[in-house]
């Protein structure tokens, strides 16, 4: 078969080897090789990508899509990290394997998902000092409360990258977990959407008064043209919905 004449894609982050299996309702699949876009970057061929399957819906998978979406999370990521939502262990692992991370919380409801970690357990991929840190518990992420400070929080429990209420969602999480910073899964297209519906551009002024307006600790804007890549990836993912006559599909 011949393939497209593209790049595959290629990241310094640490991927772990994920095998076919089933939990439940969850499965984890592995097609031979797919052609995606990243998040804010371009497509390219991603092989032997491994997707986290519920009823037909991808939750997660090991696309540049979703590791560009929680790139600047884990590449930010120090002290003791709190992420809500399992999902294939990615960011856990790359986050536990930062120094300047201490420890890992990763806080799950769905008892599959955590009984398929089980038997799967991609942290034993990992140096002993970083399997150390990672602690998996079980719990509800609007419930949850820690029992030591966090430094770093880290949602991601969403099937679709853009729902309504999710800020006010990401509130409720923070009233608990009182993190001392915030990285969001998605939090791009929030801050994209909710700028645009106040009148204000998508530069850094406009972006960082948007940050303020919704009163929550979010880190990134400090990231290396964090608004090239936040408007690169509205104009990918938003498609117009959200911000119909603004930003044009990509």
């Amino acid at each position: 078969m011949m393939l497209p004449d593209l790049p595959q894609f290629q990241t310094d982050l640490f991927i772990p080897a994920y095998r076919p299996m089933s939990s439940g309702e969850w499965e984890l699949r592995r097609p031979a090789t797919v052609l995606c876009p990243g998040y804010w970057s371009g497509p390219v061929l991603a092989v032997n990508m491994v997707g986290l399957v519920r009823r037909g819906a991808t939750w997660m998978s090991m696309t540049p899509m979703e590791l560009e979406s929680q790139e600047i999370g884990v590449r930010l990521a120090h002290g003791h990290v709190v992420i809500f939502g399992m999902g294939m262990g990615w960011a856990a692992c790359v986050s536990a394997l930062r120094d300047e991370v201490t420890a890992v919380t990763v806080v799950e409801l769905d008892e599959d998902v955590l009984a398929l970690h089980r038997e799967l357990d991609v942290f034993s991929q990992l140096p002993e000092q970083a399997r150390a840190k990672i602690r998996v518990e079980r719990g509800n992420a609007y419930e949850w409360t820690p029992r030591e400070p966090v430094d770093l929080l880290m949602p991601d429990i969403w099937l679709p990258l853009v729902s309504d209420g999710r800020v006010e969602e990401v509130r409720r999480m923070q009233a608990n977990v009182q993190a001392k910073e915030i990285y969001f899964w998605g939090q791009e297209m929030e801050i994209a959407r909710h700028a645009v519906a106040a009148g204000r551009t998508l530069d850094d002024a406009g972006i960082r008064a948007t940050i303020e307006s919704f009163g929550l600790p979010l880190i990134g804007t400090d990231y290396p043209d964090y608004a090239g890549k936040l408007n690169a990836a509205a104009r990918r993912w938003m498609r117009g919905r959200w911000l119909p006559g603004t930003v044009p599909p990509f």
